[in-house]
């Protein structure tokens, strides 16, 4: 006999609906899956035959052909398992426990252990907003997903804890044990939403730096105003200065001046991260703050069959520290997630893209021994050492890299000084002003084309021989021009100005002081 039932399969951070095609006939006894999976979907028919065992059914004596279709689609992991032996029990006519029909209008996503009981998957929330635009009502999950499926209104989830307590709901045995899909309470769940890093990832999982203030810094007025514009503009930034000038604390106090996440970007975001094997019974307000490790591989930045760190910053934050230590080759594939908000991932039976629209915040010393150009140390480096160091980023690196900050050490009175600093509440506050005017225009600042940067960064005739002739003097690039205009477009947002003003300009401009600043060992070789 013959039955089918939805179910889905992760690609990428997106989901496709797929369906569980069942047929069982006459022949060996034999569980035979087609459909493009992989080695953990062909293990399903262990899985499944023990479950059926232990929860007191008689697996089907004849051969058990299943399909996933589309075929084209490769699939991978250990969702699919209880839609498979939902459907072997509809098609098996000998053991009449469910009716082909009962599986109408369903999506089932779970794992099965062996024993019979239900393991929670990752991913659901991506599949569940697929349901959701197909008109897909009824889902049936495991009980460990309920939580994290009720971040996704609008659907009737049902958590189930083994396999006779799927066959039940599908037969409305006892439809009272289902009710408790909504009134689920999230304050119980014992974890808080964040879960451990994927092993070999490279990094360190933080949801937000909010327990840093700019109020705590001494000082650095330069470094603070150039990422409070930083934020205000959605704007790339590398620092650059000695070690202990505290680059990493101002970049760790970057989401506290950023605004919370909006609920679909939220939803957006948790949906990401839930793709990348995470546990979460809450929706991801905060924005992401990632710190990779200079040791990370190209796959682990950039994604491969999971997503990567420049995906897992998405809507948020990545804080590359000490910059140039990177792999040359993960630094340039930077380049293109930069400049398009969005990295492409080819390999054998797998083309996805990856949504990767983040600020990237770079920290650097100015030299291997790190004390080029401080006052109260030497520095042991030769030139050519210094010129190697910055060899490291490429100039069209550094192109894409909007602000470029030289952060300075404190003097000892500035540590110990009782003044009050701002704080970052009172510099949120401006920041939320600028991003709403621009929400009225439609898009960031710093993530600007080229069209709407001339539409919206127009400048009067002495900005723009001003900027003409800096360009010209500096040998600036045109994309660097564009940052440039982007930056000052950001200034003015910021003090509510309509038109962009010279004192915008050249403020903008002083942010670009690292490009002479990283040629200097260069004419030191000379």
């Amino acid at each position: 006999m013959f039955a089918q039932v939805y179910t889905s399969a992760l690609v990428g951070v997106g989901s496709y609906l797929i369906t569980c095609e069942v047929d069982i006939a006459r022949g060996l006894p034999r569980c035979v899956i087609v459909g493009l999976p992989d080695a953990s979907v062909n293990e399903a028919g262990e899985r499944i035959w023990a479950a059926f065992g232990n929860s007191g059914y008689e697996p089907p004596l004849g051969k058990v052909r299943v399909n996933l279709a589309p075929a084209d689609i490769r699939k991978e992991g250990t969702r699919f398992d209880l839609a498979i032996a939902l459907a072997i029990c509809a098609a098996d006519e000998d053991n009449e426990r469910i009716y082909p029909e009962r599986l109408k209008g369903w999506m089932v996503i779970g794992e099965l252990a062996m024993d019979g009981s239900t393991r929670r998957v990752h991913g659901l929330i991506s599949s569940l907003l697929l349901a959701k635009r197909l008109g897909i009502k009824n889902i049936l999950i495991p009980e460990a997903n309920l939580a994290e499926a009720a971040l996704v209104e609008g659907l009737n989830c049902y958590g189930v804890a083994n396999l006779n307590q799927a066959l039940a709901a599908l037969n409305c045995e006892d439809v009272s044990i289902w009710e408790k899909q909504r009134s689920h309470s999230l304050d119980e769940e014992a974890q808080d939403g964040v879960g451990a890093a994927p092993a070999g990832s490279g990094c360190s999982y933080s949801s937000s730096a909010i327990d840093d203030d700019f109020q705590f810094i001494c000082g650095q007025r330069a470094a603070k105003r150039g990422l409070e514009i930083c934020a205000a503009g959605a704007h790339h930034t590398l620092m650059a200065g000695p070690p202990g000038s505290g680059k990493t604390m101002l970049a760790r106090c970057l989401p506290s001046i950023m605004p919370k996440l909006s609920p679909e970007e939220a939803l957006e975001v948790t949906a990401i991260h839930s793709v990348s094997n995470r546990y979460l019974t809450r929706l991801i307000e905060e924005v992401p703050f990632r710190v990779p490790s200079t040791n990370i591989s190209l796959a682990g930045l950039l994604g491969s069959f999971q997503p990567g760190e420049v995906t897992l910053a998405h809507r948020g934050v990545l804080f590359m520290d000490e910059f140039p230590e990177f792999r040359r080759d993960c630094l340039e594939a930077l380049r293109q997630p930069l400049e398009s908000g969005q990295v492409e991932i080819a390999r054998a039976r797998l083309h996805v893209q990856y949504p990767c629209r983040f600020i990237l915040v770079a920290a650097m010393n100015p030299c291997p021994c790190g004390f080029w150009g401080d006052n109260e140390h030497e520095c042991t480096c030769s030139p050519l050492r210094r010129r190697q160091y910055f060899g490291r980023l490429s100039g069209p690196l550094l192109d894409r890299i909007d602000l470029q900050l030289q952060v300075s050490r404190p003097t000892v009175g500035g540590l110990f000084a009782e003044t009050s600093c701002e704080t970052s509440a009172s510099v949120r506050r401006r920041v939320e002003q600028a991003i709403a005017v621009q929400a009225e225009r439609g898009f960031r600042n710093g993530f600007m084309t080229a069209a709407q940067t001339r539409q919206v960064c127009q400048l009067n005739d002495e900005s723009r021989k001003l900027l003409a002739s800096i360009v010209k003097c500096q040998g600036m690039s045109g994309r660097v021009r564009d940052r440039i205009c982007r930056m000052a477009r950001t200034i003015a947002d910021l003090e509510g100005a309509y038109d962009i003003k010279t004192e915008h300009l050249w403020e903008a401009l002083e942010y670009r002081m690292i490009d002479k600043y990283s040629q200097a060992p260069m004419a030191a070789s000379g």
